[in-house]
């Protein structure tokens, strides 16, 4: 029997490659993006009582097909789609589900008649698959002013008569920045969910990591390529450590090493040595190295934090934002002491993006902890459950207040 989890992970991955493979053919965003949305609650309400189909995408893509077809001619087949439409019968269509057009519709999506803010988050929506309430969470914006965003965008790409292709050389090089962006904010959603129940999201993670190999097969001597890729599999790798079997999260310091996936690790210490070897240094070579020496210390307790302090250091020079000082903050506590660590974070206490994010406060809770302040750090664990949207997270930060208001102070650091 298919599980409702099983089929809506596959709807989910589906769904950014029936896009693609319908803008290759019609254009059309909106559009589009409405005929897949159709195929899609067709398949949640078949499927489930007659089986997924041996070729669940070729069905997805005749589905989207028909219902976009239906649409053209009761429009009238508007401007250059009447000729289209008048050649196609409806069974032409399977013939979509041959080529993956992901990668393409990455590019349509960082079209620079948008701004790169949209193009981010259009992306993040279209090939990501993320909810609009997901984009905002990683944006640190409220969703009422993503939904917008989100639509204008598809409105100007439509405007600029942007067509569905790869790009040109120029175009790339222009449009790469963003790709990576996004594909690191799909990893990161996939990594630690933003909201629900589970901490992981693998199909985001995993579809992150496809596209970006992809890219890496394109622009073998990209570094950022490379040192996103790197980023990725090292952090992927801990992955199975990450949660005990009755669903807790457990911190990098109480991992169990012996779970982590040696071949992920030794492959992204690879990507990521090469490539600062080779290459200008940019921002995912840094956190990728960060990565590395995480997960190469064979204990906690031998992690080399000062030099992942001046790692964060040069990361703050060439690509500053609250989430690195975040970061900052910690391996200067780690490196140094706790109350330096405690000092460098007041530099966010001023940041809007920062002020009721939860990591803020679960941060400083964690540091109090470490200078000894329990009821500072117990106070924070609190606030810092309230604000966070995972039920993993706040499971998590609840059982660290209630341990020190029992006395069991934390000793380890929790990155």
């Amino acid at each position: 029997m298919n599980t409702p989890e099983r089929l809506e992970d596959l709807l989910r991955e589906l769904a950014p490659q029936i896009l693609g493979s319908l803008l290759r053919r019609y254009g059309g965003f909106e559009e589009c993006e409405d005929a897949v949305q159709e195929a899609l609650l067709a398949a949640a309400m078949q499927w489930p009582a007659e089986g997924i189909p041996d070729n669940p995408r070729s069905w997805l893509v005749t589905v989207a097909g028909r219902r976009l077809v239906d649409q053209i001619r009761s429009e009238q087949a508007r401007r250059r789609r009447e000729v289209t439409t008048a050649a196609l019968e409806p069974s032409d269509v399977t013939d979509l589900g041959d080529q993956d057009d992901t990668l393409a519709l990455l590019f349509l999506c960082c079209h620079p008649a948008i701004t790169p803010g949209a193009q981010v988050a259009l992306t993040l929506r279209a090939v990501g698959g993320l909810t609009t309430a997901e984009v905002a969470q990683a944006f640190l914006v409220p969703e009422a002013t993503m939904a917008p965003r989100i639509s204008r965008a598809k409105q100007r790409i439509r405007a600029a008569g942007a067509s569905f292709a790869m790009p040109s050389d120029q175009e790339w090089a222009e449009r790469l920045d963003t790709v990576l962006h996004v594909l690191y904010l799909i990893f990161n959603e996939g990594y630690t969910a933003s909201s629900g129940p589970d901490l992981h999201r693998g199909e985001l993670t995993a579809e992150a990591i496809r596209l970006t190999r992809m890219l890496h097969r394109s622009l073998p001597d990209d570094g950022e390529v490379a040192g996103l890729l790197a980023l990725m599999l090292l952090t992927d790798a801990r992955r199975s450590a990450r949660i005990r079997s009755d669903g807790a999260l457990v911190p990098l310091a109480e991992q169990d090493r012996n779970l982590w996936d040696r071949n992920m690790i030794d492959e992204g210490s690879t990507l990521v040595t090469k490539a600062m070897s080779v290459s200008p240094l940019g921002q995912y070579q840094l956190q990728a190295a960060t990565a590395a020496l995480h997960v190469q210390a064979p204990r906690a307790d031998d992690t080399d934090w000062e030099q992942i302090r001046i790692l964060y250091e040069i990361l703050r020079r060439i690509a500053p934002n609250p989430m690195v000082t975040l970061n900052y903050s910690v391996a200067v506590a780690m490196s140094r002491n706790p109350q330096a660590g405690l000092d460098q974070l007041e530099e966010l206490d001023s940041d809007p993006r920062m002020a009721r994010h939860h990591r803020l406060y679960a941060v400083r809770a964690h540091l109090q902890e470490l200078a000894g302040d329990s009821a500072a750090a117990h106070a924070n664990y609190l606030l810092a459950a309230q604000r966070t949207t995972s039920i993993p997270e706040q499971r998590y930060l609840r059982e660290r207040a209630a341990k020190l208001a029992h006395g069991e102070p934390d000793l380890k650091p929790s990155q």
